[in-house]
């Protein structure tokens, strides 16, 4: 299995050279323009290139608008594997994300030879290399001007631009070739697919909007212009075009075409070579995901529609009756009066009934999270209303505050590119939680989402190229805020539209960490390249059939690739109603989403899983199993916040070199060894279920399912309640029993579950911490992780052992290991003894000490109950077993 640091930096070689000729020949293409370099430098440091650019053929899209005439150019090796090459505007500043919003290297200060004479004087080449003793990338730069990027140690073109080149003030396009028998894409959303590797002949289009994910193949909620290629025999990096403007994406299977209404070319490359190293790469460079408080890997229940606080407690109590785990209790929008933020109805919210209730919640060990929306209903006695006025916080358009509609009316939206809006935003939060303390805040409705269709008042409301807006090519205006509209310092609302969501979040993440000095739990709708650091997502307003089950899966491996781990569906489906069945499998599947809750629309049939016997049976076996692992899904929490690893994951990211992994997206792991297979089409009695290479063991009876030296495709009897989970050989999982809260939970005796690889070894992590303080790991927060790992000897004895590597957080020197299963024996039959050694100490067997052997077919599994293993020291457990 690959690791982020798997290839040697020895291995890693980047070279950029230019070759510069001045007579242009555009080749046919849709833009056909063409661009020359006329100078080029080398920085002091030697690890950037910059070149100047002018047009030296008109593109075929003059239509639009004019070329620009004359363009910079700077390749930057910015680490060992991750290179930039910006394109913009030589003379003239142009809109780019800014680096308060996303911090990122400056391009060095390069100093440019003068210029040739006129671009179509006759000059020889001139050659300009860029190396780096870490990197294995080429790129190449030819006439008329075009780069391409190459992996030097296979020759392999991961990136190769035509020379038609087409820069215009609102217009940009770029096409790169493809490998189209080779080349799997993944990644380009946010969109509702029918299948994780992207198809060919399709359009992506990256422009916020209001539109409900159970529309198949249009633009959604969030824009993340980040793709991952992975190629036979294994070998992987990613592309990023760092741009909050509209865009149009063109997936031809052999080209790439990229069409942006504005800003500039910003691309990085990250070398990989492995699926986890691209999203390490791509990480380190737009943030880490978040931390998430331990409480958020329990279970989610809302609904829009509760009718009151009564209500709401019936669903709590329904849950308990049933023996079904609940965490988290929500409310839509309902608790709200007339539907205004920080606000409380007053007569089926009235705080006298609900603080009281949130107040036993937490009594339970449970939580409670609201939604706030971002408009602020223009109400002149609306106290937050007043203070947004107060402080000057809104957008504007026309030099007044803007005045959009959405759930209360006419509102203004605040300006989180203004640092007061921050500040006001925090102060409105920090009141409303003196009133009802919630345990985190669900914002919606933030791409902006607008219940008008502003007027096109200018020429930046109806741009001349059109992107594929909602897959009519509507206009970019309707449903949201006009693009016209402007920020604070005078951005335009057409330039920052992309970027709403991803402030609001941090602003709220910001906003509850100062008010409760705790991990934020922060959940948004509207995305942008960089939001896991402050936010989890769910997949928006999906439906209530199997083809949005089906589709669940893409998107939340998808939403892995683009730092956004903790993500997950509207489990039974939010429109439309739902039935017994696909609720029934879908709480199967949905247990083992990182991010797990039961959401519905008002008017549609209820469906908390207790409301069926056979979906309360389905939750309580898979959620019950949820929560077993919920020590291993945490410490994959820590991976993700220190190396960007997804938690969920697709397959190739453990088996990269088998090809066959490449197109399954019915399956998906957690972590590097926990294989989810669920039941996704009605009436089903079979799973067809891909098996990369290796020992897969049941994590119900610990027996050897398959073992493959080449992976196989194996058709399985549907299970009625529950999806099919394996652990692949070689893995040792923590597990903790199952409870009604995370809280109870974690104060259970840990089991190791250890599934030998045939080679008779395993490995496994376990991190530990409060659960909720702001930093996680980090080297003044408290926290243990132990590292485990087995081995198999000549003589058959079995030794696990216990590494740790750091221990300050104080429970783990109490909490204990208490079991542990040995699963992959070699012999079937039960030996004539068992005998188990710790730190060279006989255990003794008596009444609260034993040990057993199940025969499971080929292999045997043991079994040592009864132990006292602390977490937080080291020791050494031996297993002799006579034959």
């Amino acid at each position: 299995m690959a690791t982020p640091g798997s290839a040697p930096s020895s291995y890693l070689l980047l070279l950029i050279l230019l070759a510069v000729f001045q007579l242009a020949v555009p080749s046919a293409g849709d833009g056909c323009g063409g661009y020359d370099v006329v100078s080029a430098a080398r920085s002091r440091s030697g690890s950037a290139l910059s070149a100047r650019l002018e047009l030296v053929a008109e593109s075929d899209t003059m239509a639009l608008e004019p070329d620009v005439k004359a363009l910079s150019l700077t390749a930057s090796l910015e680490t060992d594997s991750r290179l930039r090459v910006r394109i913009t505007d030589a003379d003239h500043p142009r809109w780019e994300v800014p680096q308060d919003i996303m911090p990122r290297p400056s391009p060095e200060d390069v100093y440019l030879d003068a210029p040739h004479p006129g671009s179509g004087a006759s000059s020889p080449p001139r050659t300009r290399v860029l190396s780096s003793a870490g990197s294995d990338l080429v790129t190449i730069h030819a006439s008329p001007f075009r780069f391409t990027v190459s992996r030097r140690s296979t020759a392999d073109v991961l990136f190769d631009t035509s020379p038609n080149l087409v820069f215009k003030d609102r217009y940009l396009e770029v096409t790169s070739a493809l490998p189209a028998e080779r080349a799997s894409l993944y990644g380009l959303g946010e969109q509702t697919k029918r299948a994780f590797r992207l198809r060919h002949n399709d359009t992506f289009t990256l422009w916020n909007a209001d539109i409900g994910a159970e529309n198949f193949d249009v633009n959604l909620y969030g824009s993340h212009p980040f793709y991952m290629d992975v190629r036979p025999p294994g070998t992987a990096h990613g592309v990023l075009l760092l741009s909050s403007n509209g865009m149009d994406i063109i997936y031809g299977g052999s080209y790439l075409t990229y069409k942006v209404i504005g800003g500039v070319l910003d691309f990085y490359f990250f070398a990989g070579p492995s699926p986890l190293a691209v999203v390490d790469q791509y990480t380190q460079l737009i943030g880490r995901p978040a931390p998430m408080p331990y409480w958020s890997f329990g279970f989610h229940q809302c609904r829009w529609g509760y009718v009151n606080v009564s209500d709401v407690k019936g669903v709590v109590a329904g849950y308990a009756k049933a023996k079904i785990p609940l965490e988290v209790m929500w409310t839509d929008i309902d608790y709200m009066d007339k539907f205004q933020d920080f606000t409380l109805n007053p007569v089926n919210f009235t705080f006298a009934e609900l603080r009281p209730f949130v107040d036993r919640l937490h009594q339970n060990g449970q939580k409670y999270v609201v939604i706030v929306d971002p408009g602020i209903r223009t109400d002149p006695t609306y106290g937050t209303f007043i203070r947004g006025m107060q402080q000057d916080i809104f957008l504007k358009r026309n030099g007044t505050n803007y005045v959009g509609n959405v759930w209360p009316g006419d509102v203004y939206f605040p300006d989180f590119m203004n640092p007061r809006a921050a500040e006001f935003w925090s102060d409105e939060i920090s009141r409303f939680r003196r009133a009802i303390p919630v345990d985190g805040i669900w914002i919606d409705m933030n791409e902006l989402s607008n219940f008008y269709n502003p007027e096109p008042l200018y020429t930046l409301d109806d741009p001349p190229y059109r992107i594929n807006n909602n897959g009519t090519r509507r206009p970019i205006n309707n449903l949201t805020t006009p693009a016209s509209a402007v920020h604070y310092g005078g951005v335009s609302e057409y330039d920052a539209h992309n970027l709403f969501g991803l402030l609001e979040s941090r602003a709220t993440n910001r906003a509850l960490l100062r008010d409760t000095g705790r991990r934020p739990f922060v959940l948004s709708r509207s995305t942008f390249v960089g939001s896991g650091r402050y936010t989890a997502h769910w997949t928006g307003d999906n439906g209530a059939t199997w083809d949005d089950l089906q589709a669940s899966i893409n998107t939340m491996l998808s939403f892995g690739l683009f730092g956004v781990p903790m993500i997950g569906a509207d489990i039974c489906g939010f429109n439309r109603n739902t039935t017994e069945e696909l609720c029934g499998r879908w709480i199967q599947l949905g247990a083992f989403y990182p991010f797990a809750r039961d959401h519905s629309a008002q008017y549609t049939v209820r469906r908390e899983p207790y409301l069926w016997p056979s979906v309360a049976a389905s939750a309580r076996k898979s959620l019950g199993l949820r929560y077993r692992l919920l020590p291993y899904i945490y410490t994959l929490m820590h991976e993700a916040h220190t190396t960007g690893a997804p938690i969920a994951r697709p397959l190739f990211f453990s088996y990269p070199e088998d090809v066959a992994t490449y197109g399954v997206d019915r399956q998906f792991l957690l972590g590097r060894g926990v294989l989810v297979s669920p039941v996704l089409e009605q009436g089903a009695t079979t799973v067809d279920a891909y098996f990369p290479a290796g020992r897969w063991f049941s994590i119900y009876d610990h027996s050897l399912a398959v073992d493959t030296r080449s992976g196989k495709r194996v058709t399985l009897p549907a299970l009625p309640d529950a999806p099919y989970v394996h652990v692949a050989g070689g893995t040792i999982l923590p597990l903790q029993q199952s409870a009604m809260t995370t809280a109870r939970a974690r104060r259970t005796p840990f089991h190791l579950l250890v599934a030998l690889a045939e080679d008779g070894t395993a490995a496994g992590d376990l991190f530990l911490d409060d659960g909720e303080s702001p930093e996680m790991g980090a080297t003044k927060s408290e926290f243990s992780l132990v590292k485990f790992s087995c081995a198999t000897w000549s003589d058959g004895m079995i030794r696990l052992r216990s590494q740790v590597v750091h221990n300050s957080y104080a429970p783990s020197r109490k909490l204990v290991i208490s079991k542990v299963v040995l699963m992959g024996l070699q012999s079937p039959e039960p030996p004539k003894k068992l005998t188990a050694f710790v730190n060279g100490a006989k255990v003794e067997t008596n009444s609260a000490v034993s040990t057993g052997y199940q025969s499971r077919q080929v292999l045997g599994a043991a079994h040592i109950s009864g132990l006292s293993l602390v977490v937080g020291d080291e020791f050494e457990l031996k297993v002799d077993m006579s034959y």
